[in-house]
């Protein structure tokens, strides 16, 4: 009954922020915050490269929609908006709700971290939690890059490129100037956002602080040399080889001069979990249908293929706004082309994956007929910070299986519930008796834990005070927490690893599992996930937008688990041999098409 109060308080005061905002003054006001799409025509490349980013997905995704929303509950709202000013600058910017669907935001809203996101940045804000100010204006608007403005001053004197300086003139509407801001070349730019104190005060995300001690700090390697360059969290140490050269900008068909050029797919090991016709943010799609009605277009079921619409009957029937033929070819080519492009991101995303781990020794320490046992070196790869580092929730984790000679499994450690979470104390097959605690198991994954009333502490999902009364609200807390990094009550417990470290996962098959049989066969998955299943199940007590499950948004996480590195080999126990040839598997490629 708490808690249902709880959520009818909080969208009491959200839905009534919501019912005061005029959407004709915020489509006027949208227009001094101009989306991605006004940047496409000039910028092909990047916006294509950008549409599927994880800065693209941050307002789109479902899960954060519905965490932010959570949290506003367990708050009382007085988490204001903590969350949201990173994840959507511009909507923040224009004065949306807080709390309110996607469908009814500003199309530069719903981009999240967009274009103006960053280049309409102008000043150092430091370690902010994303509070900075986006500058308002048209598209003429002057904008902020890592070099100055002086290929667009030469193209602006040149009438072959036919450029437009002001509304009601011929030509392409372009900005009227580029202003260098040196911060954006620069790992404090990213860290505005990438670093932060959450909202009861715990030091969230360190990925900043993990750079500034690092080796790549010490060699002047960048977040951007990393993660914006032609490969995937690999650094090749030579601007020329590092990064694609061109022409920064398309205008009207024509090419500016040659310079460095950015990726800016920022691959992540995030995915998007959410149907392809709203993600990535294709300008055809957008131009097609709104949010709604592509969540009705069944794009699994092959509509709008060749093979689906000769095949159906004259009594199939179709939602009214999917009825028209040619709507449906249409939809089913840009459907195609954007899987095409999460598939391209998919395949950075495992680059990335085994840029970042590794496993470097698999040893056997006991090998007999009365004991097997075993221990995995698993590797941090980069020099610029800890692994997992950035959402503090992110799983890391080893799938191990031994068979006997007949296939049998004889141990496992790091399989799944059915709810998709990890065997651990959070799962609620392992709190209700109906599955076994996994004491073995290997997870990179930080947990918030938080002290209990009479002692001892629990991990906790979602991090935040919980209040005896029925109106909770984040309470200031007595005293400094800078030094410690954490209030007094809840800290959150790493187990990453170090740039150039390692951790060592051990094993051991209990005596009594090991058979007549001499011949063992063991199996070792390095596995990345997006998150832990157990957050969506915390969340989603305020829904999920566009019509998804809780079991839909989770099946999709679990299927989205991606093998980063699998090996196989066997181990002669009568022999009490401990020499094991473990041989790399090559583990199949993910594919969007695979996610339930």
């Amino acid at each position: 009954m708490l808690n249902i109060f709880k959520i009818w308080i909080f969208t009491s005061i959200m839905f009534s922020q919501v019912s005061d905002w005029n959407p004709d003054e915020m489509h006027q006001k949208a227009m001094e915050y101009p989306s991605a799409q006004t940047c496409a025509p000039c910028h092909p490349q990047q916006t294509r490269e950008w549409s599927v980013s994880p800065h693209a997905y941050t307002q789109m995704s479902p899960v954060f929609n519905a965490m932010m929303g959570a949290v506003g509950v367990l708050t009382n709202g007085t988490n204001g908006d903590f969350c949201m000013r990173c994840h959507t600058p511009a909507g923040m910017a224009m004065g949306e709700p807080i709390f309110m669907d996607n469908p009814d935001r500003q199309q530069s809203s719903r981009e999240g971290i967009t274009c103006i996101g960053c280049h309409r940045v102008n000043r150092n804000y430091g370690r902010v939690s994303g509070r900075q100010h986006v500058i308002p204006g048209d598209v003429y608007q002057e904008v902020y890059g890592p070099v100055g403005g002086e290929e667009l001053e030469r193209v602006q004197d040149l009438s072959e490129f036919q450029l437009a300086t002001e509304d009601n003139k011929k030509g392409m509407a372009v900005h009227l100037s580029t202003t260098k801001f040196f911060e954006m070349s620069e790992p404090s730019f990213c860290g505005t956002c990438h670093e932060f104190y959450n909202h009861v005060g715990l030091r969230n995300q360190e990925s900043l602080t993990e750079y500034r001690h690092s080796p790549s700090a010490k060699d002047g390697t960048t977040c951007q040399d990393c993660h914006m360059g032609k490969f995937a969290g690999e650094y090749t140490g030579d601007d020329k080889s590092n990064y694609e050269w061109g022409p920064a900008a398309i205008v009207n068909g024509k090419p500016t001069k040659e310079r460095k050029l950015t990726n800016h797919m920022m691959v992540g090991p995030d995915h998007s979990l959410i149907h392809p016709g709203l993600f990535p943010l294709n300008p055809q799609a957008i131009a097609l249908a709104d949010v709604e009605t592509w969540t009705k277009f069944d794009w699994k079921s092959g509509w709008g293929t060749d093979d689906f619409e000769d095949e159906i009957g004259d009594d199939y029937e179709f939602p009214e706004e999917w009825e028209n033929y040619d709507d449906r070819l249409d939809a089913s080519e840009i459907i195609q082309d954007n899987v095409d492009l999460l598939n391209e991101y998919m395949d950075q995303r495992l680059s990335l994956l085994r840029n970042g781990y590794g496993i470097s020794d698999i040893v056997v320490t006991k090998s007999s007929s009365s004991s097997l046992a075993f221990k995995i070196k698993v590797d941090n790869l980069t020099d610029g910070h800890s692994v997992p580092t950035g959402f503090a929730l992110r799983p890391l984790y080893l799938r191990v299986e031994v068979k006997d000679s007949k296939g049998e499994i004889v141990y496992q450690s790091g399989n799944l519930d059915p709810n998709g979470d990890f065997l651990d104390e959070q799962s609620l097959y392992v709190q209700h008796g109906i599955l076994n605690l996994d004491t073995d198991l290997f997870n990179l994954q930080p947990k918030f834990t938080v002290r209990n009333i009479r002692g001892g502490e629990r991990p906790e999902t979602v991090p935040v005070n919980y209040s005896g009364t029925p109106l909770p609200f984040l309470r200031p807390f007595p005293m400094s927490f800078t030094f410690a990094g954490r209030p007094k009550g809840i800290r959150l417990k790493r187990h990453g690893i170090k740039p150039g470290d390692y951790r060592w996962a051990k094993y051991k098959v209990k005596k009594e599992k090991l058979k007549n049989d001499s011949e063992y066969t063991i199996n070792i998955k390095l596995i990345g996930s997006m998150l832990p299943v157990n957050l969506i199940h915390a969340v989603q007590g305020v829904g999920f937008e566009y019509g998804m499950t809780t079991k839909q948004l989770a099946d999709r996480v679990v299927s989205g688990n991606t093998t980063i590195w699998e090996y196989e080999g066997s181990v002669n126990i009568a022999s009490g041999n401990r020499e094991v040839n473990f041989s790399q598997i090559e583990a199949k490629p993910y594919r969007f098409e695979d996610l339930k």
